[in-house]
């Protein structure tokens, strides 16, 4: 996959982010689907992993010679090194499948983030690109998983018998201690839905990490963050039932009892803090779009300790230098500085 970059102006801030993001990313799936590819027994399946990983092959790929032709030092992001091919296995073949339907929505959130910021063609060409094959590999997944019976939808509602307007504030009132509740509406059910899934997926992760690293502060971290998340999940488990909605329950995608590391400390330190700012942004977007003032309250206080528990990571990270930094802009006074002492 070659995109045509001659004679185009240099990358802008945001495209240089936006590729720098993406490689990281990329080189961390491909590992992680060279793992499944070793384990997976069904064969449908294993179709879908082998796209996923030719994908994101095909993409760290195609970012190297972005990198390469603007003469830029490429990250290191993850390597052969950073996956263990000789663990025994980890995951049941439904698990991966729920996994990557999960990468690939937060795929089409990227992608398309991407796009939206870039300006030169042969950028905007590759994410495009990027978009469209992530939306029909994400379609096949699904049609997958609805095929094997593990595709857990949102709760169903009666449909509406005719439109209505907000004819007064208390429907934005969820917090008083007099008034009473209003039903969760359509928008309000469908994101409670969408990030008890997620959550679900990020605490068998995180326990998957627990019981497979060697570091006792990385096991300790992981385990926090399957309690954040299997605590958020009842939380939102109890909205839905306490306005007489029950939520779909998921399948068990179940894990092994494997205690050797499949992937390196540093990969799954990476790969906890992708899953905390995708957390955070899905509470950002879930509580601008929720309109009773409980949701977005608990929304406001579930961000601000998914964010603690980020930071945290990011200071194991950076203790054990696995931490790579982003493109930055120079320090001009630290340059005025140095200059003085010459």
């Amino acid at each position: 996959m070659t995109f045509q970059s001659d004679s185009q102006p240099k990358l802008t801030s945001a495209e240089l982010a936006s590729l720098w993001t993406d490689f990281l990313q990329n080189t961390m799936t491909r590992c992680i689907f060279t793992y499944f590819l070793k384990d997976v027994e069904d064969k449908d399946i294993r179709n879908i992993i082998q796209s996923a990983y030719t994908f994101s092959d095909e993409n760290a790929k195609a970012i190297s010679e972005f990198f390469s032709s603007e003469h830029i030092p490429l990250p290191v992001g993850f390597q052969d090194k950073d996956v263990n091919l000789n663990a025994p296995r980890l995951y049941s073949d439904l698990y991966m499948l729920f996994y990557i339907e999960n990468t690939l929505k937060a795929g089409l959130i990227s992608s398309g983030g991407a796009l939206a910021l870039c300006a030169r063609s042969d950028i905007r060409e590759f994410f495009s690109d990027s978009l469209f094959k992530t939306t029909r590999l994400y379609n096949q997944t699904v049609d997958q998983m609805a095929s094997k019976g593990i595709l857990v939808r949102a709760p169903y509602i009666e449909y509406p018998n005719e439109v209505d307007q907000v004819d007064s504030h208390k429907y934005l009132s969820g917090l008083s201690l007099f008034n009473k509740k209003r039903p969760l509406n359509a928008i309000e059910i469908a994101y409670l839905h969408t990030n008890i899934q997620t959550n679900l997926l990020g605490a068998k992760l995180a326990l998957s990490f627990a019981q497979s690293s060697a570091q006792k502060n990385v096991q300790r971290y992981m385990l926090r963050g399957a309690n954040i998340s299997e605590k958020h999940i009842k939380l939102f488990t109890d909205i839905l039932i306490n306005n007489d909605i029950q939520p779909p329950i998921s399948s068990d995608h179940a894990i092994t009892d494997s205690t050797t590391p499949p992937f390196s400390d540093k990969l799954m330190m990476f790969h906890m803090s992708v899953i905390s700012a995708l957390g955070t942004g899905n509470y950002a977007t879930a509580a601008a779009a929720s309109q009773r003032s409980d949701l977005i309250v608990n929304y406001e206080r579930l961000s601000a300790e998914i964010a603690e528990f980020a930071k945290d990571g990011a200071d194991i990270m950076i203790n054990n230098a696995w931490l790579e930094q982003p493109p930055t802009t120079t320090d001009k006074e630290l340059l005025a500085k140095k200059k003085d002492k010459r």
